[in-house]
């Protein structure tokens, strides 16, 4: 197949205007607070208490910045009918309330706190006093004996809701569904994540030279993307030289030499959707073993992405590539990661999960408007050097979409000498 797209989906400017169709952030809203209901219908619950930093902001449209990821400190309850109810954390629950007005006000956008992970001690009483004030709303809204789906939560807070008679079930699940299937404002967004990420990996191509660190990679790209308009950057994977093989998963302050393969993965988020787009480079000179590790995981993402059509299962997608033990691992939970597929939205990883642990055990079926990312590692022959690569797309009926479009058909060399 030609491995870059001719066709992806729109990357409109960032700014909202007049004189152009862009993401609707209203029609967004209420697309993504419908399929939680719709999934809350499918699970038999009578409501969702959502804790999951990327579940609250699908739900509700509210975040409170980065700084607040997962600690616990805010939550939402969502009811087959009516409007979510978030328990905030202090002023933030004052400040939605001026920001988005049609959507909360005193009576469902209220401060909470269950004692910042164990800083404030049980015996002042909030997890208490959450656990009663929650079990109180499901009884106001008709729903106190049915099942509670939960997301994640800290014990004291699962323990609470239990000693309140609250019954909680697995609420995760429901969520996954829900954000499986993304709306053409969705798929906007993660173009325009994507936009901004072809554009840093033209200016990473630029830079690599020997005596650049990856710590200086990881800072380019934190400068270049917040300038971009990025809210969040997640991660920076920056690898290079002996650190290739087997993938560490964390960049340091190693300088890159003459002859090093390099790869990098840029996780950052926009307006909440996230990226996961790794690129491979060589720095001033190529090697046959190099060539020959590219081309190896161009080869296993190619036969991927043709698999890649509704109807289709995700473990035919994970029997095209190899087995862990005929690239250097044990098993499949040593290599998980490696040869990887995964939903991105909202959250980095959704579903659906594609690799060889657990694909063939439990295989989704494909469907239009899923978004996911592909990913695959093959190890050079030197024992040293590896190439990593990653693509993103959306499913469409006629197949997927590639929306991440920074060249990866060759083995670019930075530099070459």
């Amino acid at each position: 197949m030609d491995t870059f797209p001719v066709a992806t989906t729109p990357a409109p400017g960032l700014m909202a205007v007049d004189w152009e169709n862009r993401v609707d952030f209203e029609r967004l809203r209420q697309y993504r607070l419908a399929r939680v209901k719709e999934q809350m219908e499918a699970f038999g619950l009578g409501a969702l208490l959502l804790f999951e930093t990327s579940n609250i902001r699908y739900a509700t449209a509210t975040q409170i910045g980065y700084w607040a990821f997962n600690k616990g400190e805010r939550w939402v309850l969502v009811t087959r009918e009516g409007r979510p109810k978030i328990w905030d954390f202090g002023s933030a629950a004052k400040a939605h309330r001026l920001q988005l007005p049609h959507m909360y006000d005193e009576e469902n956008s209220i401060g909470g706190n269950t004692g910042l992970q164990g800083a404030i001690g049980p015996e002042v009483g909030l997890h208490e006093r959450a656990a009663k004030e929650i079990a109180a709303e499901l009884r106001d809204r008709g729903v106190g004996g049915e099942p509670v789906g939960v997301d994640m939560a800290e014990t004291s807070v699962f323990l609470e809701l239990a000693r309140q008679g609250v019954h909680v079930v697995d609420g995760q699940q429901p969520m996954m569904h829900a954000r499986e299937i993304k709306s053409p404002d969705e798929i906007m967004l993660l173009t325009q994540a994507s936009a901004m990420v072809d554009g840093l990996y033209h200016e990473i191509f630029e830079m690599l030279k020997p005596g650049v660190r990856e710590s200086d990679v990881v800072a380019l790209a934190h400068a270049r993307l917040f300038e971009m308009g990025s809210e969040f950057v997640e991660a920076i994977n920056s690898i290079a030289g002996e650190r290739c093989s087997p993938h560490p998963h964390v960049f340091s302050d190693r300088m890159i030499r003459p002859g090093d393969q390099a790869y990098f993965d840029i996780i950052h988020a926009f307006n909440g959707y996230r990226t996961c787009y790794y690129r491979t480079f060589v720095v001033g000179r190529a090697t046959q073993a190099h060539r020959d590790a590219f081309k190896q995981a161009r080869e296993w993402m190619d036969a991927a992405i043709e698999l890649v059509r509704p109807g289709n299962t995700t473990d035919q997608i994970a029997a095209v590539w190899p087995k862990a033990e005929e690239f250097g691992f044990v098993d499949e939970m040593d290599a998980f990661g490696l040869q990887f597929g995964h939903g991105v939205g909202i959250g980095l990883h959704e579903r659906p999960i594609i690799s060889r642990l657990n694909s063939f055990d439990d295989p989704v079926e494909i469907k239009e408007g899923m978004y996911f990312a592909l990913e695959t590692y093959a190890p050079a022959g030197d024992g040293r050097s590896a190439a990593r690569i990653e693509e993103m797309m959306v499913v469409t009926k006629d197949g997927p979409l590639v929306t991440t479009l920074f060249p990866c058909e060759e083995l670019m060399v930075a530099n070459e000498y």
